[in-house]
């Protein structure tokens, strides 16, 4: 949708410029938009049919640059995937919870020194769009929105801050990561606090 919608606002547009404006939001960040990718992505989408290739032109010995625009097609497809994504609440893959998963594979210790330092790092983070909100940069240089979406990043973050410091001291008080039910039951033998799983075959 990124790809298709700058098109869209910019056209006709070269696909360096559309790279380039990517880059300029930090896409890649937050969006998954890899800047290698966004040529490839440019020719699929004329194939598809949502993009047609308005010019070519080449300038010295730099590359052919090819410009773009959004077919009809185009415009139903980014309406549908924007208002797609507007009215659903869409779930992020993030590798964090796929570690925190195999919590009690970790020395309680340790498991509550990194969650601090989580808290630590997103604390800087946070610390860090407040002083963009604060800026003339901001101010001056965005469209407002751009300052809505820092504040809805740093909402997001100082609430994980918080989650954080709140697990950590439930590790350290030494709480159980099993109910009495599971204690010592068939299959949770081997999630003791730090402890690798036990070889069945041993």
């Amino acid at each position: 949708m990124m790809i298709l919608g700058l098109v869209r606002w910019m056209q006709p547009v070269h696909g360096y410029d559309v790279r380039r404006e990517l880059l300029s939001w930090n896409a890649d960040r937050w969006a998954n938009v890899q800047p290698g990718s966004i040529y490839h992505a440019l020719r699929k989408l004329t194939e598809e049919g949502l993009l047609r290739e308005v010019a070519t032109e080449q300038v010295g010995a730099r590359p052919v640059r090819t410009t773009y625009e959004v077919t009809p097609k185009g415009e139903d497809e980014f309406e549908t995937l924007l208002r797609g994504l507007w009215w659903q609440v869409h779930e992020t893959a993030d590798p964090f919870v796929a570690a925190f998963s195999f919590l009690p594979a970790m020395p309680r210790e340790e498991a509550a020194a990194a969650l601090r330092n989580r808290a630590n790092l997103l604390r800087a983070g946070v610390e860090s769009m407040r002083a963009s909100l604060d800026s003339d940069w901001m101010r001056n240089t965005k469209p407002v929105h751009v300052a809505w979406m820092f504040e809805l990043w740093a909402a997001r973050a100082e609430a994980e801050v918080a989650w954080c410091d709140r697990i950590a001291e439930r590790i350290e008080s030494g709480m159980s990561y099993l109910p009495a039910g599971l204690a010592g039951a068939e299959g949770w033998s081997g999630w003791t606090d730090g402890a690798a799983p036990r070889d069945m075959n041993t």
